[in-house]
């Protein structure tokens, strides 16, 4: 049977610098959704590239004195060298200067001008050397560029047109018949409100002032200019207007686009000028473009002149691609800006990959080897604990699958550590060292298979989003890659193999030190390094007067102590009380992700009816306890004073799941 194709792009980068965090995060996301389709069994196609001519390219090579190609060749064995260090999975590269992509552009711009859709006229109007973009005067903000912030300089020159208005109304009814095509729908408002439905101007397709760029043949002194060069990279790079028949039918394999996937700021060449130049070339539009949100730091967005650029290797170098990729699907809700920040990485890996995930590894490991010889035993009865495992274990695939069809990464990923807690909680609930202790050794192997039945269901479905880490896990569980290791076989409880022999290492995300980390990195979280000012302050006379009354009753702590308390809001699902127990509610509560069932000494304050709605704060990262034999896995926060005791409670506005800061 012949596999379904998909086809993924990401921009062609400009190489003119390095490339930072921002970009790593556009290929990141390209490269999960790549990965996830192939294990789905998709024929995929994943391109991405640099788009290699222009004016400001030109420029930065003659200011240090080499010629664009020599300047431009060293950036993108950068690049290329970065997408080999974060896993990218691409299966071709392309570059605007290659003959495979000149040719065909000139084909294109020939076809397109003897149809009469591109014409010959004199441009003069605002130009951005920055964002290779033409402004009108309505269009400028302040008198700058409504897209960098940047300067303008007016531009006088005979230049080639491509009659955009020819086929802006066949593009507004496409947006409507198509209401998918561009997203998220913000993007598509935008589109329409700021562009269209005022009306397109035509679109200069070529330049004389530089010379670094394809010639147009009929009229060598132009160059074709950068939209119209860099846009059909998506169909050069699969072979459309090759002589080549194996090209030609790859191009006809592949195309359409499945998604086209870039930053927001250049949305609008891709879902107006992209779209209107197929249209010329009777060609099928891309199924769906896809503009996500930047990655800002907490000063806004990244910059040079800021000194806030996030080199990815940089974090590479030091905690490894997976956690970064990690970081990124996980953190930033898809299509929204996110903002980084070294203390809100730190957060991440120490306590959803240390803690949670590593974690669930390391003991399990070290279980099977003290309890059974290294030898993961086969499972014997199954009890309701196990089957409930099962039930989530489906759960957590399908909520999986429909995240990423839906581009929702952090939501997949979400999923899946509901099942990595889930697989933590289990092992405290049925206490393996009292098994062993006990002697029953036969519902010990049922236990310790399901552990690791548990750590291969994980292993599978993070595949898309870090491709090391399920290797890792494999090989220190002594298994092979195979029929245990496809995407299918994570509907599949019970398909580990018995008779394993692990092979531990190191732990596969240790914890870290989070100041010795910031300071590693050359930053220091601000919250600190006031915290270290007033440590290392020298007494004055005032430090020296007598305390007012009440004071020196509260232990100070440092930021880092304060740091690992990981507060989360949540929602009283029910309550009741435990019996024989006075004090005592047993409380579900809703994180948004998962539901925690926490015992807190509040009976004597609160009915439970009371209880149910309220939103409540909650110490997220508590190893969990057993009080009078009922588990209990966080503590909610209250004040209380005397014998009054009252909740701390948050606004119905804020949802569950959110971080406490």
């Amino acid at each position: 049977m012949t596999k379904p194709t998909y086809y993924i792009t990401t921009p062609i980068y400009y190489p003119n610098d390095k490339l930072h965090i921002g970009h790593a995060y556009s290929t990141t996301v390209a490269d999960t959704l790549a990965r996830y389709k192939r294990l789905k069994g998709y024929d995929v196609r994943f391109l991405t590239g640099t788009d290699e001519h222009g004016q400001k390219l030109q420029r930065k090579a003659e200011a240090v004195g080499k010629t664009p190609q020599e300047y431009i060749d060293g950036i993108v064995e950068g690049i290329k060298k970065l997408w080999e260090r974060l896993d990218i999975s691409y299966d071709d590269f392309i570059r605007t200067t290659e003959s495979r992509h000149t040719e065909v552009v000139q084909k294109i711009f020939s076809r397109l001008l003897e149809q009469g859709d591109i014409y010959l006229d004199n441009y003069e109007g605002w130009y951005c050397t920055p964002d290779e973009s033409f402004w009108t005067e309505r269009q400028l903000k302040d008198g700058k560029c409504p897209e960098c912030g940047g300067d303008v300089e007016w531009v006088t020159e005979q230049s080639y047109f491509f009659k955009m208005g020819k086929y802006a109304d066949r593009l507004i009814q496409y947006f409507h018949e198509h209401p998918d095509f561009l997203v998220p729908e913000s993007r598509k408002h935008e589109m329409l409100n700021n562009f269209l439905l005022p009306g397109l101007e035509d679109l200069c397709v070529s330049r004389t002032t530089f010379d670094w760029g394809i010639p147009v043949r009929e009229n060598p002194k132009h160059v074709i200019y950068v939209w119209l060069d860099a846009l059909t990279n998506y169909i050069t790079a699969l072979g459309y207007l090759s002589e080549e028949q194996d090209l030609e039918e790859r191009f006809r394999h592949y195309w359409p686009a499945d998604v086209h996937l870039m930053s927001k700021e250049i949305v609008r060449f891709h879902s107006i000028y992209w779209p209107i130049i197929l249209m010329a070339l009777d060609l099928p539009l891309p199924k769906q473009v896809v503009g996500h949100g930047w990655l800002l730091m907490k000063d806004g967005k990244m910059s040079k002149s800021k000194g806030n650029v996030i080199d990815p290797n940089q974090l590479i170098d030091r905690y490894g691609a997976d956690a970064l990729r990690y970081f990124l699907l996980r953190e930033i809700s898809f299509g929204q800006d996110g903002v980084f920040t070294f203390e809100s990485f730190m957060d991440r890996l120490n306590f959803d990959l240390a803690n949670d995930l590593g974690n669930l590894l390391h003991r399990s490991l070290a279980m099977v080897n003290k309890f059974a010889g290294g030898i993961i035993p086969g499972p014997a009865r199954l009890t309701e604990l196990e089957d409930e495992l099962k039930s989530l274990v489906l759960s957590a695939v399908d909520q999986t699958e429909e995240s990423l069809e839906k581009k929702e990464f952090s939501k997949a990923l979400d999923a899946i550590w509901q099942l990595v807690r889930r697989g933590n909680r289990y092992i405290d609930e049925t206490a393996p060292w009292a098994l062993h202790k006990a002697g029953d050794g036969e519902r010990l192997n049922t236990v310790l298979y399901t552990m690791f039945e548990v750590l291969r269901i994980v292993s599978v479905l993070i595949q898309p989003f870090m491709p090391k880490t399920s290797p890792e896990m494999w090989k220190q569980m002594g298994l092979v890659e195979g029929e245990a290791t496809t995407w299918d076989s994570a509907r599949q409880f019970g398909q580990l193999p018995e008779g394993l022999k692990t092979s531990p290492g190191d732990p596969i995300f240790p914890r870290l030190d989070v100041e010795k980390e910031l300071a590693a990195l050359g930053v220091l979280a601000p919250a600190a390094a006031e915290q270290k000012s007033v440590k290392s302050a020298p007494k004055t006379e005032q430090a020296s007067q007598p305390k007012e009354e009440g004071a020196g009753l509260v232990t100070l702590i440092d930021i880092e102590d304060f740091s690992k308390v990981e507060l989360r809001v949540a929602q009283v699902v029910s309550a009741e009380k435990i019996e024989k127990a006075d004090k005592l509610l047993k409380l579900q509560l809703d994180l948004g992700t998962e539901t925690r069932q926490v015992v807190s000494g509040i009976a004597k304050h609160y009915q439970p009816e009371q209880l149910v709605g309220q939103k409540v704060i909650l110490v997220a990262n508590l190893k969990p306890v057993k009080l009078r034999g009922v588990e209990s896995h966080g503590m909610i926060l209250a004040a209380s004073t005397g014998d009054q005791l009252v909740l701390a409670t948050v606004s119905g506005d804020i949802p569950v799941g959110a971080k406490v800061k």
